[in-house]
């Protein structure tokens, strides 16, 4: 018996980075603008707290603020913007500059209308947004990204 526990136990162990994987990759990116998914997802988030399960999301809206420079990061330069997804509800836009084929930051300014496709990320309410939103892919996700401001397409 004591085998059995061990080993249900190992099994657990191996097997719960596998589930928290296979959530992820079995969502999908829409195939057009969903605000509405969007906002359902971060109630979701907020009311159930952050499950480290990133989400593919396609959202448009209204830029309504821009942060004038870019930031270094460990990850590189990045530029961040916030879009109106309606329901009074804001969102936090992280482009990687770095990877981005555009022009020099800022690219967006504020009344523009804008479209994201991007990795939702919640870490609290205060620490949260849509990545990823170059062309990029990885074995960690698998979707690439991109923002088009005004109509013009920026990967």
């Amino acid at each position: 018996m004591r085998f059995l526990t061990r080993s249900f136990f190992a099994f657990a162990l191996l097997s719960a980075p596998l589930s928290g994987a296979m959530a992820q990759s079995s969502a999908s990116m829409p195939a057009s603008c969903d605000n509405s998914k969007f906002l359902s997802d971060q109630q979701s988030f907020e009311q159930n707290g952050p499950t480290k399960i990133d989400l593919p999301e396609h959202i448009c809206g209204k830029v309504i603020a821009v942060a004038p420079r870019a930031k270094r990061t460990r990850s590189g330069w990045h530029g961040y913007f916030y879009v109106d997804v309606g329901q009074g509800v804001s969102i936090r836009i992280v482009s990687d500059l770095d990877e981005m084929n555009a022009p020099r930051w800022p690219w967006v300014n504020k009344g523009d209308n804008a479209e994201i496709e991007g990795r939702y990320y919640y870490d609290n309410l205060r620490s949260q947004g849509i990545d990823w939103t170059h062309h990029g892919s990885s074995r960690k996700w698998q979707w690439p990204g991109y923002v088009v401001v005004n109509g013009t397409h920026y990967e």
